[in-house]
């Protein structure tokens, strides 16, 4: 199994913050619904916001997280929801399993070996079934930030694509996300060497930038993003 990278402390205090920008959340709770199907896995659930708004639109789903600290307060969060079970899962494994989807959201660039993970969650989904990534997008955007949070690397979409279609998976779906997101990460942490915590900046951004990026991005893919989403089928 493969270490937790990154201070688990730092990674709960962005976790929290990051909570608080509720239409971001929603966008990339929309991306993965079709894909999803009837009894998905999330694998790195973190504090369970994404895994409680799926579980509204789905008749099960499991969370998961590596960090112990992180899955107790997971379980006592989510132990009121009967359609949500949660576990511990750490990446790579040799487990197998019938989920329909595996989802997991920017989990992937804190593994070392990701084409390994990559494989773990293609064998917990069943044939014709989808894994479901969202990582951050563009080494250049590598700040002070991702390493304190345990990043390894950033991707491109030819990069996350590659590591898919190396782990037997069949990319369906690869496109950037939130391009005015990316500016932002890259001028607040990168130049000004901020971590992103709840505060007035990721308020505004919320309320009043990603509106507008989330309706724009709908009509034309951009180039560039602050993620990269992707879609990949598991042969049958």
């Amino acid at each position: 199994m493969a270490d937790i990278t990154g201070d688990q402390r730092v990674q709960s205090e962005v976790l929290e913050g990051l909570a608080t920008a509720v239409n971001h959340r929603r966008w990339f709770v929309e991306l993965a619904l079709p894909y999803l199907g009837d009894n998905p896995i999330e694998i790195g659930s973190g504090l369970g916001d994404y895994a409680l708004e799926w579980s509204e639109r789905l008749p099960r789903i499991t969370a998961t997280e590596a960090d112990p600290d992180r899955l107790v307060r997971l379980k006592e969060r989510l132990a009121e929801h009967p359609g949500i079970e949660v576990r511990q899962m750490l990446l790579p494994h040799s487990e197998r399993g019938d989920y329909s989807a595996a989802v997991s959201y920017n989990v992937l660039e804190h593994i070392e070996d990701h084409v390994s993970a990559l494989r773990s969650m293609r064998d917990l989904v069943r044939p014709g079934g989808a894994v479901i990534i969202i990582v951050p997008a563009f080494q250049f955007a590598m700040s002070p930030a991702d390493v304190a949070t345990g990043h390894v690397r950033r991707y491109t979409k030819k990069t996350l694509a590659a590591a898919m279609t190396d782990a037997g998976l069949t990319v369906e779906k690869i496109h950037y996300a939130n391009a005015l997101g990316l500016i932002g990460y890259f001028m607040a942490t990168k130049v000004f060497r901020l971590m992103p915590k709840e505060g007035p900046m990721v308020k505004v951004y919320d309320t009043l930038v990603l509106p507008a990026t989330k309706a724009a991005e709908q009509r034309v893919r951009p180039p560039f993003g602050q993620s990269v989403f992707a879609v990949a089928r598991v042969p049958g």
